[in-house]
């Protein structure tokens, strides 16, 4: 587990920094500042339907619908279909709640393996933003990773347009990989960001940010 901390710890600082909280707030969300202004979104690239594969979280929670984006992000997408195809996702929990505002209109939930080194396949190259097209915009899906090329088992749905996540390549950052959308199911997405956290657990940045009862994925199969 400590060993899927680290390689997501990245993601945490990204958003802690992008949104101007200090050092001495990193172990603590409720004072977080805004996010960047839903505005500065730029629009995400549009799929032909035939490039969606629809998939089916089952989570204690509910159930949420995800659009995967095979068109824009192939190999991403297909990592993610070799999880659920394979079954490995299942049992799994959601684990994360990043918490950025007092309301719940920005953060992020993440779930997966956590290193499982039993479960988990080859780490994937990575899908910059800026080549797909796709942006952290509210109900995006994506990749958690330590450095570019490391991604496994490990996602994240974003809450509120974190455009911050997409990287910029002039500053050599290559941001975090997008590979798909929330259909159906933003509701069990913010009531997953609304359980309560374990003020003592997580590493570093991203300690009081793990959920205190994660939250089980019963099941994840394609939809089509």
């Amino acid at each position: 587990m400590k060993h899927a901390l680290r390689a997501v710890v990245v993601l945490g600082s990204a958003l802690l920094a992008a949104n101007g909280i200090g050092a001495a707030e990193q172990g603590a969300t409720a004072n977080a500042a805004m996010p960047a202004p839903a505005a500065e979104a730029q629009p995400a690239a549009e799929a032909p339907p035939a490039d969606i594969v629809r998939v089916a979280m089952h989570t204690a929670l509910g159930d949420i619908v995800l659009g995967l984006d095979r068109g824009h992000a192939p190999i991403t997408t297909n990592n993610f279909l070799r999880y659920v195809d394979a079954k490995r996702y299942d049992g799994t929990t959601v684990y994360r709640a990043l918490k950025l505002d007092e309301e719940g209109k920005y953060g992020l939930v993440q779930g997966g393996l956590q290193g499982n080194p039993k479960r988990l396949f080859k780490p994937i190259a990575h899908e910059s933003p800026a080549a797909t097209g796709l942006s952290n915009v509210d109900g995006a899906i994506s990749m958690a990773r330590g450095d570019p090329g490391t991604a496994t088992s490990d996602w994240f749905i974003v809450i509120g347009d974190l455009v911050a996540l997409d990287g910029k390549p002039a500053d050599n950052d290559p941001g975090y990989a997008v590979f798909g959308r929330v259909l159906e199911g933003m509701e069990v997405v913010h009531a997953l960001l609304g359980q309560p956290r374990d003020p003592d657990k997580g590493d570093g940045v991203m300690k009081g940010q793990m959920i205190a009862q994660p939250v089980k994925v019963i099941s994840v199969r394609r939809a089509d």
